[in-house]
């Protein structure tokens, strides 16, 4: 009788609304598996200080010819915030996908403010990391890298 929905229900219902938010030009949109892995690419690379995050810092870290792999969220309005970036990627042969939510995003990219976009580079900028957790973060950052080339060129 009353509007008791189930956690499945729920939770449907956000990513139904996810996906309606989502902009037209939000292509190649990763998969649940493939958006899951890369916001935990994300969140290891800004513990580790190897993420640029805002449309700034990543079209200024794009431009002076940094490599990495740009994650930009989906559902941004007005769209023509972001229109620019995946020109810029695909010009710096630097593969990128679109994920649903910049709310994850920012969340993975620990920061509290949505984040339209975040470039994941393969080394920190300043310092040097343990040798282990550099192979760890490059085998991740190397492993989500083919998945997005490959996601891209699966469109074209």
């Amino acid at each position: 009788m009353g509007g008791s929905d189930s956690e499945a229900d729920k939770s449907a219902h956000k990513e139904k609304k996810k996906l309606q938010a989502l902009a037209p030009i939000a292509k190649p949109l990763a998969g649940k598996k493939l958006s899951k892995r890369t916001l935990k690419l994300v969140r290891k690379a800004a513990e580790h200080k190897c993420l640029k995050r805002g449309v700034k810092e990543v079209v200024k870290s794009i431009r002076r010819g940094s490599k990495g792999v740009c994650i930009i969220a989906g559902n941004i309005s007005p769209i023509d915030v972001i229109t620019h970036v995946p020109i810029l990627c695909e010009e710096a042969e630097i593969p990128y996908v679109y994920v649903t939510s910049k709310e994850d995003l920012a969340n993975a990219g620990a920061t509290k403010r949505p984040t339209c976009c975040v470039l994941v580079l393969p080394k920190p900028t300043k310092g040097e990391l343990g040798e282990e957790e550099q192979e760890k973060l490059k085998t991740e950052y190397d492993q989500v890298a083919t998945e997005i080339t490959s996601l891209a060129a699966s469109m074209f």
